[in-house]
């Protein structure tokens, strides 16, 4: 579960097309240095980032990632809400398994990105789409 205050506005990027999936990259690697993230966390939250922005163009059909600066006390991180009103993910269980696939590729999306970043947050429901809640936060 996320916690933790919103320092900043958030950025908001449509994920319409693969350029929009690199815009999204570029997004968070700005935030991630100015938050002052370390670069192996910079490097982390991009890829996580990057697999997400993907899937929600691919598998959601297109929507978006919203890109917002946190705190929570102690520390400053990167929170990342990537939202689609696509079909929704029927089996989360099998979603989260390494080597699940249903596109053809290496099946360490959802399991690959939620091991890169800090907290992980998924609701979704079939027929009306997915909502993950990411962040990285300051070491």
């Amino acid at each position: 579960m996320t916690s933790g205050v919103d320092l900043g506005v958030p950025a908001t990027q449509a994920i319409r097309s693969d350029e929009d999936v690199v815009r999204v990259r570029q997004l968070v690697r700005t935030t991630a240095v100015a938050t002052r993230l370390s670069l192996v966390d910079q490097t982390k939250l991009v890829t996580a980032a990057s697999e997400l922005a993907r899937n929600t163009l691919i598998y959601g059909g297109g929507g978006s990632a919203e890109v917002t600066t946190v705190e929570d006390g102690r520390r400053r991180g990167v929170r990342i809400v990537f939202a689609d009103q696509g079909p929704g993910i029927p089996d989360l269980d099998a979603a989260f398994t390494d080597g699940f696939t249903t596109g053809g590729g290496l099946g360490l999306g959802l399991s690959g990105a939620r091991r890169l970043v800090d907290d992980f947050d998924i609701w979704t429901a079939v027929g009306e789409g997915t909502r993950i809640t990411v962040t990285k936060w300051s070491r």
